[in-house]
């Protein structure tokens, strides 16, 4: 659907297997920003790039003018298809530091992220082009009528970015604003508060899109982010409450408890999940997170 003069959103649905017999519905979004060429924000799973050749052929253009993808951060849900587009395109992909390696080596990944159903989400490895830092300005149209402003917003992952589009007032954000009753996936919660704060404070948002997340606009933007800090509060208390003095509690059992406190169906408490409640406890002393 298109959500912006140049910004056109695309929901992706996926499964994820979490058991022998049961998987999980889940979706993401991919954004496309269409100007002299087409810049794609994240991919997807693995086959999602026929999806995307479809949307973009709906719309009168072709996938041949995709020129760069860039990726919010290198977890499966966004790397999928990035490299049988960058194949079929022969775009350029982009981005930050702290992602490279794992999209460059997703088996390396694999190991050290170990998520269900890793090698049905991703496709091939893929040749990263540009390397995205903080600040960083992506001049999507030539002439400046298309600035992509980075901005690092650690937490969900170490090199997690999000992006403005200043001439649509559109705010790519990732994975990086967890959203309220869902799945909280971040590596480090104290990262995730501060990052979510920074885009807090950027002026003139008029369109929140989150991978995660239906569209938000107007006032709904900063509302969702105020949010996502309270719900990552209430997941610290609930964390810091069931692990109790307990040092180095059973992981999954850590899992379990805390899901059922935050409402999450039982299928959900996964060593993924259980690997989120855990970077909690690296902050037993900081209570009070929204301070940070």
């Amino acid at each position: 659907m298109q959500i912006s003069t140049h910004v056109h959103a695309l929901r992706l649905p996926f499964t994820i297997p979490v058991a022998p017999g049961i998987a999980i519905d889940r979706f993401v979004y991919a954004f496309l920003i269409c100007g002299k060429t087409i810049t794609l924000i994240d991919t997807g799973v693995a086959g999602c790039e026929n999806t995307i050749f479809e949307y973009i052929a709906s719309t009168g253009r072709t996938s041949s003018e995709i020129s760069l993808i860039v990726q919010t951060h290198a977890h499966p849900d966004h790397i999928g298809a990035t490299r049988a587009i960058q194949k079929a395109t022969g775009c350029k992909v982009a981005i930050h530091a702290k992602e490279k390696l794992w999209i460059e080596n997703v088996a390396l990944q694999d190991r050290e992220r170990p998520v269900p159903g890793f090698f049905t989400q991703v496709g091939n490895p893929v040749n990263v082009d540009r390397v995205l830092q903080d600040g960083e300005v992506l001049d999507l149209d030539g002439d400046h009528n298309l600035d992509l402003i980075v901005f690092h917003t650690p937490g969900h992952s170490p090199g997690s970015i999000s992006l403005l589009l200043k001439s649509d007032g559109v705010l790519f954000s990732g994975d990086a604003i967890p959203v309220p009753g869902d799945l909280p996936v971040y590596d480090d919660v104290i990262a995730s508060v501060r990052s979510i704060k920074r885009l807090d404070n950027i002026d003139g948002i008029r369109i929140l899109l989150s991978s995660w997340d239906q569209p938000r606009e107007g006032i709904l933007v900063y509302q969702r982010m105020h949010e996502a800090l309270v719900y990552l509060q209430h997941i610290h208390e609930a964390v810091i409450a069931a692990a109790g003095g307990t040092k180095s509690p059973d992981p999954m059992g850590l899992c379990r408890k805390v899901a059922a406190v935050l409402g999450l169906p039982p299928q959900a408490a996964t060593p993924l999940l259980a690997r989120t409640f855990l970077a909690n406890l690296r902050f037993r002393d900081r209570k009070n997170l929204l301070l940070e």
